[in-house]
């Protein structure tokens, strides 16, 4: 029998030298890395840590010689003294309800539908998100025509357009906060579509083989297999819904500055800084409480993905 060729001792590659960056890479670097950090501790970290310091100050906003101290007393105001602020809560958390009831099941409902590959489903797709690409004091302006107590479509359509019979949808304090919402609701529902859509695109579709061949009909498929894959896209669109309702503020300033009925805490943060009167110690007090409730979803949601890697 032939002798078999002793094997060779693999051979040790050699450690691949680190390329040194000249001067031009590690000035393009400093660059691109530099700018935006410049921009964001500009336009993010100085104006944040700026309302900070502010909401423990009193100060007209004029002159810095009225600049005091002032420690808790703006959040104590705010607490006891304010009248508009409970209220703007109780908005903020209607608008969250509202949205999380109404506004992120539409999203999901047009999203199943259109992921059916239903013909057209592409132009339906473009025409439910277009409100996305707007803004929302564009929403604002084009609901108000929507909505006009004397030329409105809606009173038209009720038949009580210049009559005295008539709704003021935007006027009313009793119904403003719900025609708001429903305008807000109009894009992001097209917003939580896209979301869900690129979500069911990407559930391997073995499990609905496996959920078929089980016995399982449409709805038990989705709602016990499907809809539990998209655990990454669902703690999204909850965090993205729970920030919009916090940050809500275009519609209702357009609609009426945040008044009569249609209170937010976004509006009265700027109602108290900017115009006459202005109060900027309550105004940046006003801030940071939104900023901490905002805090809490963001936080939530780092802590969760960071376990989850951790895990992996």
């Amino acid at each position: 029998m032939p002798v078999e060729a002793s094997k060779a001792p693999p051979t040790k590659r050699k450690p691949r030298k680190l390329k040194r960056l000249s001067r031009r890479d590690v000035l393009v670097l400093s660059l691109m890395v530099g700018i935006p950090t410049l921009v964001e501790l500009l336009l993010v970290w100085g104006p944040t840590l700026l309302s900070i310091a502010l909401s423990f100050t009193r100060w007209n906003g004029l002159d810095l010689s009225d600049l005091k101290p002032a420690g808790v007393e703006n959040y104590q105001f705010i607490a006891q003294d304010y009248p508009p602020f409970w209220p703007a809560v109780g908005h903020n958390l209607l608008w969250l309800l509202f949205l999380g009831v109404i506004g992120t099941p539409l999203g999901l409902l047009l999203a199943v539908l259109l992921d059916q590959k239903i013909k057209g489903s592409r132009i339906y797709q473009s025409i439910f998100f277009a409100p996305v690409m707007l803004s929302m004091a564009l929403i604002g302006i084009i609901w108000q025509l929507f909505y006009n107590r004397d030329s409105g479509l809606l009173n038209f359509l009720l038949g009580t357009a210049g009559t005295p019979q008539a709704i003021d949808w935007f006027g009313d304090s009793n119904v403003n906060i719900w025609a708001a919402m429903v305008a807000a609701t109009w894009r992001h529902a097209g917003y939580v579509m896209i979301l869900y859509l690129a979500g069911l695109k990407g559930v391997d579709g073995t499990l609905r083989e496996a959920a078929a061949l089980d016995g399982a009909n449409a709805r038990q498929t989705f709602f016990r297999v499907v809809f539990p894959a998209m655990r990454p896209v669902n703690i999204i669109i909850v965090v993205i819904t729970i920030i919009e309702s916090l940050r809500a503020f275009d519609v209702v300033w357009v609609i009426n500055q945040g008044k009569n009925g249609l209170e937010l805490l976004s509006a009265l943060v700027i109602q108290n800084l900017v115009g006459e009167g202005q109060v900027i110690g309550v105004g940046s007090a006003l801030a940071v409480i939104l900023l901490v409730i905002s805090l809490v979803p963001i936080v939530w949601y780092l802590v969760r993905t960071f376990r989850k890697e951790n895990n992996a």
